[in-house]
């Protein structure tokens, strides 16, 4: 089953200083239907004025992963964890027992513009923890891992058996993976345009598959580069 999650479908949130888009349910926008997909719980797509953010707030058992597409992002966290995430850089916060943190743009005058995923752990009740990956290579042909349970090749490690991996393609270029059935999968395009298997995806499109087997075909298909995520989640 291929299950389809258009960008103009998503929650949209906007106030004086966040313009946000959800792929599942979260915090003032709710559908039964889209509860989340395996252990992916939330895909936000935030930008934020200049100079502004989210102040200090607490979570617990969460995985959380902000990916940033442009700008930057500062956080701080009680469990000692801070940084500034510059763009394409990944940044991973276990929230384990409880953690209390803050979100701000990096920068007092141009917006930051990112992704905000929670995955829910394995396990519950973990010490807090924090890491950082750097940007994906601008000349990187082929997928890159950026997240796995036990953290290999460079890859953030995270407390869930889920793998997150990232292509960019210019047009013309494609890349492929095969997709096993007793996993779900979560294909979600950041930037760009690309064809996934012939279907034409815009950025802030998504698929999910569930009891898919064979290759997963992506093709470039705009005039920049295009940027996509690949979850690769326990069914």
């Amino acid at each position: 089953m291929i299950i389809e999650r258009p960008s103009s479908a998503r929650g949209h949130v906007r106030t004086a200083w966040l313009d946000s888009r959800h792929t599942f349910s979260f915090g003032g926008y709710y559908d039964p239907a889209w509860m989340g997909f395996g252990a992916l719980r939330v895909v936000n797509e935030d930008r934020v004025d200049g100079g502004a953010g989210f102040p200090p707030h607490r979570h617990a058992n969460m995985e959380i992963l902000s990916y940033v597409i442009s700008g930057a992002l500062a956080h701080k966290d009680s469990s000692g964890g801070g940084g500034v995430i510059g763009s394409g850089e990944l940044q991973w916060m276990s929230a384990g027992h409880g953690v209390e943190h803050s979100e701000y743009n990096g920068s007092a005058t141009e917006p930051v513009h990112f992704l905000q995923i929670w995955v829910q752990p394995s396990r519950l009740n973990h010490e807090p923890a924090y890491a950082q990956r750097q940007a994906v290579s601008a000349d990187a042909r082929g997928w890159t891992l950026l997240v796995s349970p036990d953290g290999r090749d460079g890859s953030l490690s995270v407390r869930q058996d889920v793998i997150v991996r990232d292509v960019r393609l210019d047009r013309g270029e494609s890349a492929a993976h095969d997709l096993d059935p007793s996993r779900l999968y979560w294909l979600q395009v950041v930037q760009g345009a690309v064809s996934a298997n012939g279907r034409p995806l815009q950025a802030g499109d998504a698929l999910g598959f569930q009891d898919e087997s064979g290759p997963l075909r992506l093709e470039g298909a705009g005039e920049g580069r295009a940027d996509v995520l690949l979850f690769d989640l326990t069914a």
